[in-house]
Order: C-alpha cells, then structure tokens, then sequence
C-alpha cells in the first residue's frame, strides 16, 4: 500500500472540504485564536522592550559594570578604577553599539530659597549620544553640558528647579560625599533645565560635569561608578554580560539590566506571565474547538473509514489519514492568519494605538516613562512560537480522532446506515 501512503495526503485535502461550513468555521477560530495570541505577545514585546530601553538610555545601560557590593548598598566608596579599560572591552564585543562612563549617588542641592536632597549623576558629553542618554532627546530649556570639565555647570530637572525656585543663570550648591567620607561642596549655574515627562525623574535629576565631580570626590582619571554598556537587542544582554565578565577582573561584577533593575524586571515578568496564561487558555479553547470538528468529522464517517479498511487501507493509514487532516487544517488556518493579521498588524505597528486618555500623560513604572502610544512588534522567535503552538495543538486535538478512524472495523462498519 506504498501507493495508498502516498495518496493520503491529497485524500485528506479533500476530505477537509467536504464539509465547508465546518472546516471555515474551524479556520475562523484558529484566526482568532491567532490574532489575540498576536496582539497579546505583539503589544508586550513592543511595550516592554520599549520600557527597557528607555529605562538603558535613561542612564542604566542594557549591560552595566560596577562594584560588586553597589548595587546591594550604593555609595560613591564602590567604583570601577579602571572604567576606561572596562569601556575598550566592551567595545571590543560584536553586538555592543555604545559605551559610557558614570558617576552617580546622592547628593543635597540648595539655592537661597530652598534645600533638598535628591541624586546626581556626572557624565562625559563626548562619550554620551541620544542613544545612551535619552535625557539628550528630551525637553530642554537651556543647553546640555558641553564638556567633561565643564567649569560651575549644572542642569536640572523641570520639578527640581521648580522646588528649589531656581532657573537658568541661578546658582545653585551640591553637596556630596567624597569617596573618604569627607563632606564637600561645589558651586555651579544652572545652564540647562531637562523635562523627560517622568514626574519622579523631573523632580530629583541634578547632571553634573563628570571630571568636575571626580576631583570633588577624590577619583582617579578614569574612576567611575559604572560603566553603561548599550546593545541593539536587549535580549542580547545576558551574552553580552557573559562575555564582559570574562574580561575583567578584581572587584567588579557585570549585571544584566533585569539584574540592575529588579522592579522593572519584577514588573515586565509579572506581566508577561499574565500573557503567557491568557494565550495558554485561548490555545485551549482552540484545540478544544478543533478537536469537537475532527470527532465529529470522523464519527461520521465510520462506515467510510471501514470500507477502506475492507479495502486494504491498514489502521495506521487510516490514523494517518485523519492527522494529515489535523495537519492540513493547522496549516491552511496558519496561512489565512497571516492573510487575515497582516492589515491590522501594520496598522498597529505603524500607527499603534494612543490611550494616553487611560493611564494620563505622565504614567511611569520604577521610574521609567511609558510611552501613552500601544504599538504591536513581534519578534520573530515570538511568532515562530505562536505557529508552533497553534500546529501543535491542532496535531494533538486530532490524535483521538485519528485513533478512532484506525480503530474502525470493516464488519461493524458495513451495518451501519
């Protein structure tokens, strides 16, 4: 029956249509099944890649290096000494596009009329673009800092000048502590003012020349607290920390941005999890579905079933016959989602969708700002999951069926009416 094996296919193509009603009915719920598993996986992937790579540009990085006592109790005693020789490293790896130097921690600023405590972060301006530093791209009154040891220069966020009731021109007192636990002090002018539209970062952001800080704090040339190192594809981070790490020695330690950020990390696998459970109850339903239209479909046919049988076809053709039918329809209802989602895919890729009128104009998670436009990006290795999750649900929703098919006998079959 080589001949009967290689038949099965085409046979099992027209048996599909026989029914039509059924069978569109069943690729309608396979193309629902799909566009939700689409816009759910879609809608994270774009969201939350966007939230980690504003969250890099804001001053983490995708990967970061620094003390490995930092990040459990920050303070500007735990450095990277050698934050130039981490940087040429870095650059060395194929799939990083950027590097930066930083120095961050705490800090008390005052002006005449008001005094708070907030946190400072010294940057290099030559080593700094929009792509590592989104504060470049946000909403300036004034101007960003020019140079490394830019004398008496200070910016500040939009809330913060506002509390201490400074503007441009004014002057304003910082006051640290040096990497000796000595007190100091510097005095700058305010150059530029920075809106990010994230009211936490707008309230307490003061950016300060980075070679003007490290003679305040007592660092080497190229001391630093970390080392920010940026990446096209955040999901290349843990290779990319993996190789770092390898290159370095004493006390620093290489972290991940889900290391670095804990409560954006928290945050975006809380949700992801709450995806992973919809799309595991819609594969469900649709297998559920499937299954109900093959039963159905083969419990109609037993006499058919046991004729063949009488005619030479063996139990396992005849289960192989009913799973090239599961086959035939995971596939055809595969093709018709792609058909179906590529409009509406493209619409909310490029236009996404504004709901700024939900969660307001200045929503933000552990800091980081969401952007109030819902956008649908599908990585590839997302939607490769998607097709194989619909194929195998729908190969396992017609193993019963095609057991009953290879059960069918042809005495039995031949009284029934």
């Amino acid at each position: 029956m080589a001949s009967g094996n290689a038949r099965l296919p085409t046979m099992a193509w027209r048996n599909i249509w026989r029914n039509r009603r059924r069978t569109l009915i069943t690729l309608f719920g396979i193309v629902f099944g799909v566009f939700m598993a689409v816009l759910m996986t879609g809608i994270g992937d774009a969201t939350y890649g966007s939230m980690i790579n504003y969250a890099a540009r804001m001053g983490g990085g995708h990967v970061v290096v620094q003390h490995e006592g930092y990040q459990d109790l920050p303070t500007l005693k735990k450095t990277v000494p050698d934050a130039d020789q981490v940087r040429a490293a870095a650059e060395q790896l194929p799939l990083v596009t950027g590097t930066t130097a930083r120095i961050s921690g705490a800090a008390m600023v005052a002006t005449a009329k008001n005094s708070l405590g907030t946190f400072f972060v010294a940057i290099d301006p030559t080593q700094e673009t929009v792509d590592t530093f989104g504060l470049l791209d946000a909403n300036w009154e004034g101007e960003p800092l020019s140079a490394p040891d830019q004398k008496k220069a200070v910016v500040l966020g939009k809330g913060l000048a506002h509390n201490l009731g400074t503007k441009l021109g004014g002057k304003v007192v910082y006051t640290v502590t040096d990497k000796h636990g000595e007190i100091v002090s510097g005095l700058a002018r305010v150059v530029g003012i920075v809106e990010t539209g994230a009211p936490s970062l707008d309230g307490s952001l003061c950016m300060l020349p980075i070679d003007i800080v490290r003679g305040h704090l007592g660092y080497g040339p190229g001391e630093a607290t970390t080392v920010s190192v940026f990446i096209d594809d955040h999901r290349d981070a843990s290779g990319v920390s993996a190789a770092l790490a390898s290159e370095l020695s004493g006390d620093s330690v290489v972290l991940t941005w889900a290391e670095a950020q804990p409560d954006l990390a928290g945050f975006i696998a809380m949700k992801e999890g709450g995806a992973v459970v919809f799309e595991v109850i819609i594969m469900v339903l649709l297998a559920a579905g499937i299954f109900n239209t093959l039963f159905v479909s083969v419990m109609e046919r037993m006499r058919e079933f046991g004729i063949m049988a009488a005619l030479g076809f063996s139990p396992r053709q005849l289960s192989s016959l009913v799973v090239w039918e599961s086959l035939w329809i995971a596939l055809v209802g595969l093709f018709a989602s792609v058909v179906v989602i590529a409009g509406p895919y493209y619409h909310l890729s490029t236009k996404g969708i504004d709901y700024s009128e939900m969660i307001g104009d200045n929503a933000e998670v552990a800091g980081v700002m969401m952007d109030p436009i819902m956008y649908v990006s599908l990585y590839p290795t997302s939607a490769a999951i998607i097709a194989a999750a619909v194929l195998l649900a729908t190969m396992i929703s017609g193993l019963y069926p095609a057991w009953r098919a290879g059960r069918a006998n042809p005495a039995d079959a031949i009284r029934l009416v």
